[in-house]
């Protein structure tokens, strides 16, 4: 039962957005597994989905202290630790919510978290309300870099570009990301919505372009401005213009762009599993070090 201290809220539009963002911002890190750019980006980019995020808000005192966001019996979520009882409420809110959302091929609801392990605060409450890690299935690092010591000079590949996008390029953008990450849901409505979205800037998102003019590889940087911290989400090459430097190159282009726009220090949050190990790869090569991985939590069934 939610504490008389605390109101809670359905999720109920972009109003409610920029409050889940002002709570991460607030309390980011380095090592936290939300930015105020991934929420955007995880928000916008499926268009028709919002009926399968059950979405809910805590507010304490007329600030949002805490929110739970439900997708196909996962749970993602942000509470301030200097309100201990409110992770519990989440995830109390959760196991009422889950079975209404996990996947249709599941014999019995199932609920999964996905913490960093840095966000040590959100622990007691899992344990209390019998999650157990797991390390099943894949895992990411979070990862950061300076902004300031020495970024490397961007040199793409002879006959490719690197620029910002345009709104004419979105048709070839949506293109190179869902051949990047076939297969995907992202449209040109969606990838539409995400530009509408605080805080998407049009020259943090960049293309290397190829000879034919089609988008070859990509790198979108988010910049949150209070935090002087910008992060990778998403980057990724076309299939037929791999092992060319694109990505590496692309990157670069948009690490220094979000430079120029204030950004101090960079995150990204490849896969950091020995099954996917090629992006891991190319940030430690661009001077990004691991300062936290994501931990994987299972309510038994």
């Amino acid at each position: 039962m939610t504490s008389a201290r605390f109101d809670r809220r359905p999720y109920a539009g972009a109003e409610d957005l920029r409050a889940m963002q002002d709570l991460a911002g607030r309390l980011w890190s380095p090592g936290a597994t939300w930015h105020v750019g991934d929420l955007a980006w995880e928000r916008f980019q499926h268009t028709g989905r919002e009926h399968e995020w059950p979405t809910m808000l805590w507010d304490a005192g007329g600030a949002i202290a805490a929110w739970g966001w439900a997708d196909s019996g996962h749970l993602g979520l942000v509470a301030d630790p200097g309100r201990p009882a409110l992770a519990g409420e989440v995830l109390d809110w959760f196991a009422a919510t889950a079975p209404a959302t996990a996947p249709a091929t599941a014999p019995w609801p199932v609920r999964t978290v996905r913490v960093s392990s840095a966000e040590t605060h959100l622990f007691p409450a899992l344990d209390r309300h019998g999650y157990r890690r797991t390390d099943e299935g894949p895992f990411s690092l979070h990862m950061v870099m300076d902004l300031d010591d020495g970024l490397p000079v961007p040199s793409p590949a002879a006959g490719y570009r690197l620029r910002a996008v345009g709104d004419a390029d979105v048709p070839q953008r949506v293109a190179a990301h869902r051949a990047a990450f076939h297969p995907s849901r992202v449209t040109e409505e969606s990838y539409r919505a995400v530009r509408r979205a605080w805080p998407y800037r049009p020259d943090l998102d960049w293309v290397a372009e190829a000879p034919d003019g089609s988008a070859a590889a990509f790198c979108l940087v988010w910049l949150d401005e209070a935090n002087l911290a910008a992060r990778i989400e998403p980057a990724g090459t076309v299939p037929g213009h791999r092992r060319r430097g694109l990505a590496r190159a692309v990157c670069l282009a948009a690490l220094h762009a979000a430079r120029r726009a204030g950004a101090r220090r960079a995150v990204v949050s490849p896969r950091g599993d020995d099954a996917y190990p090629v992006p891991a790869r190319l940030y430690r090569s661009l001077g990004f070090r691991e300062c936290a991985r994501s931990l994987g939590y299972r309510h038994p069934a």
